[in-house]
């Protein structure tokens, strides 16, 4: 888990925290956002969890979901949330209207990429199934705090 300060006050998502309500829990408010394309990374299913990890892949790219304007508290709550395996880094995104951009972005952190499956993560199909059994183990900071 990175400890340094956010460079940005972007974060570019790319799984579970695509999702406005889990991403407004998890950071403790509410925060707009624009989708966004990652360039040069690919994104796995981590082996039995429902959630992603992206690795840097030279001809990869990852559709997610950029959230702007995080303060320092939402920072630490995120920080909290992707543990150990994520480190906290800047990325550079592309916008719909061809616009690019710093942010942040949770990038997992090669010494655990043995915990990574060779299955590419699918948001649909998190949706439909794998969201309700994200929500159903996630406890909370409410329950933990």
């Amino acid at each position: 888990m990175s400890t340094r300060l956010a460079s940005s006050q972007d974060l570019f998502t790319y799984g579970s925290l695509m999702c406005e309500d889990i991403m407004a829990e998890v950071a403790g408010l509410r925060l707009g956002c624009t989708p966004a394309v990652l360039a040069g990374y690919r994104r796995f299913l981590v082996r039995d969890e429902q959630y992603p990890g992206v690795i840097e892949s030279p001809t990869g790219t990852v559709a997610g979901i950029v959230y702007h304007g995080l303060v320092p508290e939402a920072w630490s709550r995120l920080d909290r949330f992707e543990g150990e395996m994520y480190d906290r880094r800047p990325v550079t995104v592309r916008y719909n209207n061809d616009a690019c951009g710093v942010v942040d972005c949770y990038v997992f952190r090669s010494e655990f990429a043995h915990r990574l499956t060779a299955t590419e993560w699918d948001f649909a199909a998190f949706l439909r199934g794998g969201k309700a059994l994200f929500q159903s183990q996630y406890c909370g900071f409410n329950a933990i705090d």
